[in-house]
Parts: C-alpha cells; sequence; structure tokens
C-alpha cells in the first residue's frame, strides 16, 4: 500500500518566489531560443535538484514557474492504478482510495499532483545538478532549433562563407552553424579561398551529437536548377519548367525548358534580355558552359534540340532498345560528338535515349572507296591500303544515358 505524506503551508509567501524572470529573458537573447523553451528548461533543472535534496530517485516531481510573477510551484504527481498489484513503481504509483485524498475526482488512469513545500536553499549539490541539467537542455534546444531552421533549408541555395579547408573538404560558415562540401560535391578546378562568399546548395541535413551535419554542393543539377530558380521569375513562378537537365560540373550543363501558357517563350525567358539572367548564373559557376534548348514532347524534335548546337539530319529511333541513331553532315560530326563526346553525352543523359551519332556522307565515301578497291588490279594494293586504312578509322559515336 502506498502511503501519502501530506504537507500544509502557505503558498502565498516571498519565499515562494524567485526573480528568474529577468535570468530567463536574458539566456532567451543570448541564446536565440523562445522563451518557453528556457523557462521548460529551468523547471526541469529545478525538479531535478528537489528531486536529489528532498525525494528520492523514481519519484516523479514537477515544477511549474509562473512566467508572469515569477512564482515557482512543485509537485509530486502519482499515476491512479486499479489494484496494489499492479504497481510497478511505489514512488510514482497510487491507488484509487489514495488519490482520492488528494483529489476526490481521481479515478483509474489520471494523474494526481501533490503539492510539495518550496525550499529556499536547494544545496550546492542540488544547485549544481539545476546548473548542469540546464546546460545540457539549452545545448539540446539549441541543436534542435538549428535542425528544424536547416531542415527547412534543405534543397534550397543558400549564402554562406568559406570559413577553412581541411583537406579536401570546404568548410562554410552559415551564420548560426557551419555546412561542409564533400570534394564531390565541388566543382573540379574550382578554389575556395578563405573569407569568400559563395552560393551553396543544401542538399542533405542530418542530425548528430553535436548539432545538424549540413552536406553543401555546388556540383549538382538541383544547384543548377535552383541557381535558375533564383534568377529567372518565370520558373520560381512555375510558368517555365525545367523539365530535364544534364551536367559534367565545370565544364558543360544542357537543360530543357517548356512552357504550356501562350505568349511565353520559355528559352526566351531563361536566357534573359541580353543574355542577362544566364549570365548572372554563369557569373556564379565560372567557366561551365550552358546549353538551354526548348523541351518537346516528341522525342525526336526533343532529341534535335539535345544535340544542340550541332544541325541534325535525321533521327530514327528503335524504341525496344531505347536507341536514336542520328544522323548528321561531315562538318556537324565533330560538333554533334563533342570534345571527348561530351555533347553526345550530355544530350543521352537529358533525354534519356542512347545516341548513336553517324554521318551518311562519310558511309557513301568509305562505301564508294571499297567498292573501287574490288575491281581495282591487284597491282594498285599500296593505293587500296590507304583508302581501306582511312576507312578504319571513321567510327560510329554512342553516347549512354545516365544510369539511373
Amino acid at each position: 500500500m502506498t502511503h501519502v505524506k501530506r504537507y500544509h503551508y502557505d503558498t502565498k509567501g516571498d519565499n515562494m518566489s524567485l526573480n528568474f524572470l529577468p535570468a530567463i529573458k536574458q539566456l532567451s537573447l543570448e541564446k536565440g531560443l523562445p522563451e518557453d523553451i528556457v523557462i521548460e528548461t529551468v523547471e526541469s533543472a529545478l525538479a531535478a535538484a528537489y528531486r536529489k535534496d528532498y525525494g528520492k530517485s523514481g519519484q516523479h516531481i514537477v515544477t511549474k514557474i509562473e512566467p508572469e510573477t515569477g512564482q515557482i510551484k512543485i509537485w509530486r504527481v502519482y499515476t491512479v492504478v486499479e489494484k496494489e498489484d499492479l504497481i510497478e513503481n511505489p514512488l510514482a504509483e497510487i491507488l484509487p482510495k489514495d488519490a482520492k485524498i488528494i483529489d476526490k475526482k481521481a479515478k483509474v488512469g489520471d494523474e494526481v499532483k501533490e503539492e510539495l513545500p518550496y525550499h529556499d536553499e536547494f544545496g550546492r549539490i542540488a544547485a549544481q545538478t539545476a546548473k548542469q541539467v540546464i546546460i545540457q537542455r539549452l545545448r539540446e534546444a539549441e541543436r534542435d532549433i538549428l535542425f528544424n531552421e536547416f531542415k527547412d533549408k534543405e534543397k534550397q541555395i543558400v549564402n554562406g562563407t568559406v570559413q577553412q579547408v581541411e583537406g579536401r573538404v570546404v568548410i562554410v560558415n552559415l551564420g548560426k552553424t557551419t555546412g561542409v562540401i564533400l570534394p564531390s560535391g565541388q566543382i573540379p578546378g574550382e578554389s575556395y579561398p578563405i573569407g569568400h562568399r559563395i552560393r551553396i546548395y543544401v542538399q542533405e541535413v542530418e542530425e548528430s551529437s553535436r548539432g545538424p551535419r549540413i552536406i553543401l554542393t555546388r556540383a549538382s543539377t538541383e544547384f543548377m536548377s535552383s541557381l535558375f530558380a533564383v534568377e529567372v521569375p518565370e520558373i520560381a513562378s512555375g510558368s517555365v519548367e525545367i523539365k530535364g537537365i544534364a551536367r559534367e560540373a565545370g565544364a558543360r550543363t544542357k537543360i530543357a525548358v517548356w512552357s504550356d501558357e501562350e505568349g511565353i517563350d520559355p528559352v526566351g525567358s531563361a536566357v534573359g534580355q541580353h543574355g542577362s539572367r544566364v549570365q548572372a548564373v554563369l557569373s556564379e559557376i565560372g567557366d561551365e558552359k550552358v546549353d538551354i534548348i526548348l523541351y518537346d514532347k516528341d522525342d525526336k524534335s526533343y532529341i534535335v534540340n539535345a544535340m544542340s548546337p550541332a544541325r541534325i539530319n535525321t533521327v530514327t529511333l528503335d524504341k525496344k532498345t531505347k536507341l536514336a541513331k542520328v544522323d548528321v553532315q561531315e562538318d556537324q560530326l565533330s560538333l554533334a560528338i563533342g570534345r571527348r563526346g561530351q555533347n553526345v553525352r550530355l544530350a543521352s543523359q537529358l533525354t534519356g535515349w542512347e545516341i548513336d551519332v553517324v554521318s551518311t556522307s562519310k558511309t557513301i565515301q568509305d562505301k564508294t572507296a571499297t567498292d573501287v578497291d574490288e575491281v581495282r588490279p591487284k597491282t594498285e594494293k599500296s593505293t587500296s591500303n590507304k583508302t581501306t586504312n582511312k576507312k578504319s578509322t571513321i567510327k560510329k559515336i554512342k553516347g549512354t544515358k545516365e544510369k539511373k
């Protein structure tokens, strides 16, 4: 059976109040925390201190600070259980008949609170306990607020200042905390001088014991599309839509835009008057080139646009293998392929089709040379070998779509 000790005292005396309010307001300002969180933290600390000096481990002690007067009240809380054999913690659980001594309306499952006397001196150990709990809870509250603040900024562009470079990792000051740009999130060849202000994309925010771990990037396609959303109001409002983007950071990006609204030129909107909008994006990413193309629901037209700046003769699609054979004139072959296959590779990633670039004119010339070689006498073998060698250097170039 649980025995309840009742206290009778005057709760209106001056000793029931401490001047916590100025200190709480100061903590709130210094830490940038809501005042109610600081009050909850102090209440929890006082309850822990009271339990340590005047109670027992296992008791459920709660305190309440009146925000207007600073008056402190302390309670011991019990949970009402139906039978004695169901009591697991006699210090925090109580039978209905004992609960009714505290609250006549108490029933099974309720919590009843017994008001406890306030003591001016909690003692040195109790005060230290309160201090430790306050510090711990404030840190937890700061971490939670920072995490929630930057979690809301996840998948967005933010501004920061390069604070430090540790090995290949760049640490960026974001104001209240820092984030990191891992090597995979850095633009190849880009330098990050300390103190330099940069835009970065918040890729991921993770919880950790030391606060939020914020992963930043400048190399992702999301960073590029977000830059355009910042610089192009039509993209931000949704009247112009980015349908696809393929990027090799630091080298080249292809971005496909589209609009259903009549009278809006999606490519022109993205480029801006005299190229002002795209120039604003380029100023942020250095020497990287950007191709803005018009999205098309027709796959052939979309591929033709994606192969820009090369001029395309014909496009043949094999829907079973998802292979597109793109035919170009000989003088457009190198432009279609791009440096080290970059143009066709990005076009393939953008459209989702594997692209095979061929030149009909070269194929015809090679076939003619081969036919002539077959009817020449054997004495002209050396000449025919030159022709054959020339033919062997002509290859079909394929762009492989990005594996997802």
